[in-house]
């Protein structure tokens, strides 16, 4: 297997804003030299432009709308998003739900920009669902762990690696996060073993008290 993708999703949390969030990118260029796993980060648009401008690592999104550029008021294009450095977007965050066809129509635009889709799925049917549309990730993501104290891959194994058969066979070049408590190392290689490609992740590493810290862990097992 390749080395696996670490996507932190920095939400809205006042600990992953501003500074703090220069400090978090800052920290996963650091580990990410260290120990060659590629870290992304997924800050709120008012910080993507300048974690993309001062780090080196990718930087996505954590929304974006299918619509073209004109009257939109309030939605995220993706031309906007290129323009910004981001490398790609998250699409379908279970705290930012879309329609079937608003995830179609995200992934197409981000498609028609060369940027790379993150699509958040909660099971294995919207998994397959998902894949069929070839973005660059599926995301599984059972809501009801996210933010919990306890990781998908030790609470629910079954739904990660039948969630990995089913987008395997829907398209083999679609690649796989798993997330939802993922907090430690031992939750990166079982995730791992499992056949996914890496992990999306967001408040084991924007609350802690030392990012760094928490992110040479993640790496640690790999």
């Amino acid at each position: 297997m390749d080395k696996p993708f670490i996507l932190i999703n920095l939400k809205t949390y006042t600990e992953g804003a501003g500074q703090r969030a220069h400090a978090i990118a800052g920290a996963a260029e650091q580990v990410a030299g260290e120990s060659g796993v590629a870290i992304g980060v997924a800050p709120s648009c008012l910080d993507l432009h300048p974690l993309a401008m001062h780090y080196a690592i990718p930087v996505y999104a954590q929304h974006v709308d299918g619509a073209p550029p004109g009257a939109w008021t309030g939605h995220v294009t993706a031309g906007a998003l290129k323009s910004s450095g981001a490398i790609g977007s998250l699409v379908n965050h279970s705290e930012r739900r879309l329609t079937l066809a608003g995830v179609e129509a995200s992934v197409a635009a981000l498609r028609q920009e060369g940027l790379v889709s993150v699509i958040c799925s909660n099971n294995e049917a919207t998994s397959a669902a998902s894949a069929a549309l070839s973005p660059g990730y599926v995301a599984i993501e059972p809501p009801e762990l996210i933010g919990g104290g306890v990781s998908v891959a030790k609470a629910n194994p079954g739904i990660i690696s039948r969630s990995v058969e089913v987008v395997r066979k829907v398209d083999p070049g679609v690649k796989i996060l798993t997330g939802a408590g993922i907090q430690t190392g031992e939750d990166v290689k079982i995730a791992r073993d499992l056949g996914t490609d890496g992990v999306l992740l967001a408040s084991g590493v924007v609350k802690a008290k030392a990012p760094i810290v928490v992110l040479r862990d993640l790496v640690s097992m790999i």
